[in-house]
Formats: C-alpha cells, sequence, structure tokens
C-alpha cells in the first residue's frame, strides 16, 4: 500500500530492525503483567479498606520518588550503555512485584481468621515498582533513535501506542477475573512470569554506549538536561499539556468505588471500563497510517487533549446519573451490573483512550526527533515523570474531591477544566500551536 492511501498501522518499524522487534515484543508481554498488578492493587487495598481515599494515595505517595526517578534514570540513560540501565531497573521492578504477591499470600492466609495485612507495604512495593519503571522505560525509548532510522520513529510511536493499548485491554481484564475467581496473588504471580519476556527484548539488544563524553554523571547530568530542557519551549509546552489532562483527568482510583455502588459490577467492571480506555488506544494506534501525513503537532495534540477533556466529563455526568438513581438497584458483583450505565461508562472510556493516543503518538515525536541523542536519556526521564507523575497527581485530586463532594466530581469538573485550560494555552502559546514536523524546533 502506497504512503498515501495507508490508513492502517505501519509495520515498517519491525521489519527494518529485528533488535526494536524483540524489545517491542518484550515490552508489550511484561506490561500485560505490569497493568495487572497496577489494578490489583487498587482493587486490594479497596477489599481491605473500603476507602476511595486510600487507593488514590497509592499514586499520591510515589509522586515525589518518581519526579526524582526520571531525571536520575534519564542521566544513567545518557552517561552509560543504556542496555544496562534498562536490565538495572526491570530488575528491581520484578522483585518489587515479587514483594506484592508474598504481601498478597499473608493477607490471604490471615483473611481465614478475618484479618488483613497492614496497607503500608502496598505502597512502599508500589514506589519502588513506579520509579523502575520510569528508569526502564525512559532509556528503553531513548534506545529507539539508535537502532531504527530517524523517519521511522513516528511509526515506532505508534506501534508503542498498539503495545499500550494490549497492555491496558489485556492487563485490566485479566487481573480482574483473576482476582474474582483465584484472588490477588494469581494475578501478582502472572505479572513474574510475563516480566520474562521483558528480559528477553533487553538482553537481546546490543550494547548502546553513550555518543559523546561530555555527558556529566550524577547530580551534574541532571542539572544539564534542566537547563537544556529551558531552552526547549516546544517540548516544555508537551509536558505542560500533558500534566493538565492527566492531573484533571484520571478517573480510575473512582472506579472500585463506582463498580460497586453505581454502576455494579464489582472488579469484572473495573476491568471492562479500563479495557475500553485501552482498546480506544489500540484503535487509534491501529488506524494511525495517516500520521505520516500531519505535520501542524501542536494543534493536532491541543484538539486530541480537548477531545479528551470531554470525553472525562460525560463520564462525570454518566456517574452523577447513577447516583441519581438512573440505573436501577445495583451491586458489588457480575449479577447487579447496569448495562445501561456499564455501555456508557465504556463509551466514555473508550474515547478516552483514542483521543489520549493521538496526543501521545505527537508528543512522543517531538521529544524524540527535536532533541540530539546526548540528552534524549534525560528528557524522556522528564518525559516518563511527566506521564506516570501525572497520573499519580490525577489519582490523588480524583481521590480527594471524591471523598469530599461526591464520586461524579473529580471527573465531570476535571473534564470541564481541561477543556478550559487547553483552549487558553493554545491561544496563547502560538509557537507550539504552530508547530510544524517538517522543520522540529526545540
Amino acid at each position: 500500500m502506497s504512503e498515501a492511501k495507508r490508513r492502517f498501522v505501519d509495520l515498517a518499524p519491525l521489519r527494518a530492525s529485528p533488535a526494536f522487534a524483540r524489545l517491542w515484543i518484550g515490552a508489550t508481554l511484561s506490561g500485560i503483567g505490569a497493568q495487572m498488578t497496577i489494578m490489583a492493587v487498587g482493587l486490594q487495598i479497596f477489599d481491605i479498606t473500603h476507602n476511595t481515599f486510600l487507593v488514590g494515595l497509592v499514586g499520591g505517595i510515589a509522586l515525589i520518588p518518581m519526579l526524582f526517578a526520571g531525571p536520575w534514570g534519564g542521566m544513567l540513560a545518557d552517561s552509560m550503555d543504556r542496555r544496562t540501565v534498562i536490565l538495572g531497573a526491570i530488575t528491581v521492578l520484578w522483585l518489587s512485584t515479587l514483594g506484592l504477591v508474598i504481601l498478597s499470600a499473608i493477607d490471604a492466609t490471615q483473611r481465614t481468621s478475618g484479618g488483613h495485612v497492614e496497607i503500608w507495604p502496598f505502597y512502599v512495593f508500589t514506589t519502588i515498582n513506579a520509579m523502575a519503571y520510569i528508569i526502564s522505560g525512559a532509556a528503553r525509548t531513548a534506545v529507539y533513535p539508535r537502532i531504527l532510522d530517524l523517519n521511522l520513529v513516528p511509526r515506532a510511536n505508534a506501534l508503542s501506542g498498539i503495545s499500550m493499548g494490549v497492555q491496558y485491554t489485556v492487563g485490566p481484564a485479566l487481573a480482574g477475573v483473576l482476582v474474582a475467581t483465584a484472588g490477588f496473588s494469581a494475578a501478582f504471580t502472572v505479572d513474574l512470569a510475563l516480566a520474562l519476556a521483558g528480559f528477553f527484548g533487553v538482553v537481546t539488544l546490543p550494547k548502546i554506549p553513550p555518543l559523546h563524553d561530555a555527558v556529566a554523571k550524577g547530580w551534574g547530568g541532571i542539572k544539564q538536561g534542566l537547563a537544556f530542557l529551558r531552552t526547549a519551549p516546544n517540548i516544555r509546552m508537551s509536558f505542560i499539556v500533558d500534566i493538565v489532562a492527566m492531573s484533571l483527568g484520571r478517573p480510575y482510583a473512582v472506579l472500585p468505588a463506582v463498580a460497586a455502588t453505581v454502576i455494579g459490577g464489582g472488579p469484572a467492571t473495573v476491568g471492562v471500563l479500563t479495557a475500553a480506555a485501552a482498546l480506544g488506544t489500540f484503535s487509534t494506534s491501529l488506524l494511525s497510517g495517516p500520521v505520516a501525513h500531519i505535520n501542524r503537532y501542536g494543534l493536532a495534540i491541543g484538539r486530541a487533549i480537548t477531545i479528551y477533556g470531554a470525553f472525562i466529563a460525560a463520564f462525570g455526568a454518566v456517574v452523577l446519573a447513577g447516583i441519581l438513581g438512573a440505573f436501577g438497584d445495583v451491586g458489588n458483583d457480575w449479577a447487579h451490573v447496569s448495562w445501561l450505565g456499564l455501555t456508557l461508562s465504556a463509551l466514555c472510556f473508550f474515547g478516552m483512550g483514542a483521543s489520549d493516543e493521538v496526543s501521545a503518538i505527537f508528543r512522543s515525536t517531538i521529544l524524540l526527533t527535536a532533541a540530539p541523542d546526548e540528552m534524549r536519556g534525560r528528557l524522556q526521564g522528564v518525559f516518563y515523570a511527566v506521564v506516570a507523575g501525572g497520573p499519580r497527581i490525577g489519582d490523588f485530586y480524583t481521590g480527594l474531591l471524591a471523598v469530599s463532594i461526591a464520586l461524579w466530581a473529580p471527573a465531570l469538573i476535571g473534564g470541564i477544566a481541561i477543556m478550559v485550560v487547553i483552549t487558553y494555552l493554545l491561544h496563547t502559546n502560538h509557537r507550539f500551536r504552530n508547530y510544524d514536523n517538517r522543520h522540529p524546533e526545540l
């Protein structure tokens, strides 16, 4: 198929670079397990405490360490062999998941006598897990321009969207089924097994040492990266708009409570809604052929995030309708789910995932094509801190508004705020709005 007529995702990066193909497959399989663990942790904390704020606190506690891990991991990726950095990070990630397996097994034992484990170890292990994820992700993405031609990088980002779509679709859905049928430990154990694929994808990479000797190590290297970021307004703005979207548009922390009291269906509903968002991500990436013909990246990002905010607000309206009794009598099991509420919510989450992926493809491409190689690791570190840290702020914001106002408030208020703020930022930042990929500018 010619480039002009292409509608579906371009598989050229997988054919052009076997190293990228192995890395992509390994990241996809291990990512499925990682998403299972994220879902299972939230469900288990809610099961122990029945407190939405404590579910959202998982992200709040991890936030500061994650913001530190991004620049630090990026510095390591620029000053050391990137393959070694990734291997070290995913080893720590694997060990933290092992800790969750042991913790959930102890909790299962204590349940027989009517007790539960303390929840603070969940926060410790998930914080370590999140930090390791950021470091490995920053180094892995910084590898792309070293094993691919630069013209293939946007298509590689689209393939990464498919990978994320599969992860977010299969992982949460599988976690919901396993938690409901086999318990929390089963979900964490499957994650351990799938993580081995991630090891294989990285071990088979060639060595990827620094290309430049001028990269400082330690705090000096971090300061170099932050100083460079001050000279890159378009990259900075790509971070800012994502922080706005993720901080105000993350209704996931309310899903256990919504699934128990508003829509019904319990853990299975949580898995379905999370999977719906991932299916939206997957669908956008699958139909990403036209990406090669779009050059006004700033405008595309702004419009995509505005649409994302609209879907967030729509979900808040659905929850409000359910609280007002629109979905009838529901319960915390699949036999007492409102199919109308579930369908409307799933459509909102599908739209959220689809629009967010449009933004992600263009934001990632700006970062990888406009930045020099010696800065890619550190900028990717900041990028991953934003990508992972923004949702943690969002989880905290969601939990806080849910307990202080109502379950509908975080999504409805946040979605409207996203649309207003992004419109303002595009109106006042002409350089970013007019960004043209044919002439990349920092």
